[in-house]
């Protein structure tokens, strides 16, 4: 099955994994562990210790510094430490698991936690290969718990509201959407992350790490999912910067979609701050007029005003881990479910080299 076809075929393989989940009893603690305790995973443990209901019971990291650190944090409730994420996995007094390790991992682990009857919330992207995403999409349809990904800017008030008016028409019939993530400057290139950010085999490129979330966003505003992608990208600021590095510092794509709707979307790490158009933006343009989805205003053809379509805040704090055990509660389906991660997954899957396909 080539690439197109298996993205063509994703939304029928995953429909029944969440609508089986499990709900837990009411009323119990949802005792959690995490795999991956680095930049993300430290950001999202932080969080899970000031939600109600959660008790967090075990950590996992392969470096010693950053567990101790996720280990003091929960230290309300006496977490146990581990090295190998299998021994956490075997715990029976384990429900969820939050899984936050680079990229390459995310696959095999969120198999082996489903595997294990665990709930699961794990990291974007779903898989940086279409055959590994196949994978996944296996084992979640025979599931019986939650598996929700972190697709966060799904659970945007603000996003969320102006798609709804974007799907009812306020732009009329949409016809081509153009976006971007660009930066003033390269990823911390011995930070936390640089043992692996840097690798695209291990990453999947910055497409995959980072532009997960934007092109989840096209496709989610235009409703659709691509059907042919080409582009071109490479290194031209940060040569060998750190050194052996294979990821990419600027690339640019161009998407058409089953509905005929063309995309254009660019990312950069040379963008100047001073320079105007510096961050990240979503412009879908429609018979009617635009709209700045980031701004959450129509811009209708003609001379006149701009409408606001939202006034809500945009993401504030973390409402997909709420979100996702209000899920294990009730045994809805997520909103970032198995289906929408594989196709915002499969959008970015390119083959690596400067010309993607």
């Amino acid at each position: 099955m080539n690439r197109r076809q298996f993205l063509k075929n994703s939304v029928a393989l995953a429909g029944a994994a969440a609508a089986a989940s499990l709900a837990a009893p009411a009323g119990e603690d949802i005792r959690t562990g995490i795999i991956g305790t680095g930049n993300r995973g430290g950001h999202l443990w932080r969080s899970l210790v000031n939600l109600d209901g959660v008790k967090m019971v075990a950590a996992c990291d392969l470096k010693a510094d950053r567990l101790d650190k996720a280990l003091s944090v929960a230290s309300r409730d006496n977490p146990t430490g581990y090295s190998d994420y299998r021994k956490l996995l075997e715990r029976k007094d384990i429900d969820a698991v939050f899984i936050a390790t680079p990229c390459d991992l995310h696959v095999e682990m969120a198999i082996a936690a489903l595997q294990a009857g665990k709930h699961v919330y794990c990291e974007k992207p779903r898989g940086i290969t279409p055959e590994s995403i196949a994978r996944l999409l296996k084992v979640a349809r025979s599931s019986k718990t939650v598996l929700q990904v972190g697709q966060q800017m799904r659970y945007g008030p603000q996003l969320r509201e102006t798609i709804a008016k974007i799907h009812e028409g306020v732009a009329g019939k949409i016809i081509m959407v153009k976006a971007q993530r660009h930066a003033g400057n390269d990823l911390d290139h011995d930070g936390p992350s640089a043992d692996w950010f840097f690798d695209a085999k291990r990453s999947g490129d910055v497409i995959v790490e980072m532009a997960v979330h934007n092109l989840d966003v096209c496709n989610w505003a235009i409703n659709c999912r691509p059907e042919r992608a080409a582009g071109f990208g490479g290194v031209g600021m940060w040569v060998n910067e750190p050194p052996g590095r294979t990821s990419m510092d600027g690339y640019t794509l161009s998407y058409e979609y089953v509905n005929g709707v063309k995309m254009s979307f660019t990312q950069v790490f040379f963008h100047p701050r001073g320079l105007p158009g510096n961050g990240q933006y979503f412009y879908v343009y429609g018979t009617k007029g635009a709209v700045d989805v980031s701004g959450a205003r129509f811009y209708p053809m003609g001379r006149g005003e701009p409408q606001v379509l939202s006034t809500a805040q945009r993401l504030g704090g973390e409402p997909q881990l709420q979100a996702f055990y209000d899920c294990i509660r009730n045994g809805a389906k997520p909103v970032a479910n198995v289906n929408i991660a594989a196709v915002a997954a499969l959008t970015v899957a390119c083959r690596q080299g400067h010309a993607q396909q």
